[in-house]
């Protein structure tokens, strides 16, 4: 029992430790994971969305620009799997709140990590860590 205990604690202390500690920076492809399996059934085909400086048709409306914050499980997973999940799930709450707001789009699409601006229209990106990705999204929400 008491090396149990001993056992546990050292695990704790090797796992703890801030040498086990990661936030890598990850850059994946957009269309990509909009156009993959696990984005059928997740994304509204109805609210459209603009990354980057994508052009598109001028707004007859404009709510404003709103911020979303996603974390995940990464424990076991690949970098690639839990930040498509979680850029999924950061999509979803943009055009949820598009929904809410009465919109049909969400324009201006960067991601916000940690509130560093990262523009592009073909990548988004996410923080990648032992245990936890997430992904932070800013866009403005419009009707088209």
């Amino acid at each position: 029992m008491k090396s149990l205990i001993i056992a546990t604690i050292s695990a704790l202390i090797i796992f703890s430790s801030p040498s086990q500690a990661r936030d890598d920076l990850v850059h994946l492809n957009i269309e990509q994971v909009l156009t993959s399996s696990k984005a059928a059934g997740v994304l509204n085909p109805n609210i459209k969305l603009y990354f980057g400086e994508q052009s598109y048709p001028a707004p007859s409306e404009h709510y404003g620009e709103v911020v979303t914050n996603k974390k995940t499980n990464a424990f076991g997973k690949s970098d690639e799997e839990a930040c498509s999940w979680v850029f999924l799930s950061a999509i979803k709450a943009l055009q949820q709140r598009a929904v809410r707001e009465g919109h049909n789009a969400v324009v201006d699409i960067t991601s916000y990590y940690k509130k560093n601006e990262y523009k592009s229209n073909e990548e988004f990106e996410c923080g990648a860590g032992t245990l936890m990705a997430g992904v932070a999204l800013k866009g403005k929400i419009v009707s088209l």
